[in-house]
């Protein structure tokens, strides 16, 4: 019991050290929106009762990957965080720019056929 009490008392020491600077705010915003693109699949699956993956799910991932290199990158400079979110984002904007190129091409096939 006295080591728990004593990792509560570490963890509640470092929360009331805790400073919430402009880069922090960033990051914290970057991991919000890049964790809610769960919460959105999550809400599209149940709707349509099947395993969707929705372009808000692309965005959210994109713009949370963004916010969080930037933090990374200029607020942290931490190779590591730079490495985990890169990947991520390069694969988002793959998706986004596959989905583009899908609607250019299903728009062409209707303008041709009328």
């Amino acid at each position: 019991m006295d080591f728990l009490q004593h990792e509560f008392s570490h963890i509640l020491a470092a929360l009331h050290g805790f400073e919430l600077t402009p880069w922090k705010a960033i990051g914290l915003t970057g991991s919000l929106m890049f964790t809610s693109r769960w919460f959105v699949q999550i809400y599209y699956t149940r709707k349509l009762k099947r395993v969707v993956m929705p372009l808000a799910f692309w965005w959210l991932s994109v713009c949370g990957s963004a916010l969080l290199l930037a933090y990374f990158i200029i607020g942290k400079n931490d190779s590591v965080g730079i490495l985990s979110n890169f990947f991520p984002a390069f694969v988002s904007i793959y998706n986004l720019i596959v989905h583009m190129r899908d609607v250019k091409r299903r728009r062409v096939v209707v303008e041709s056929e009328v």
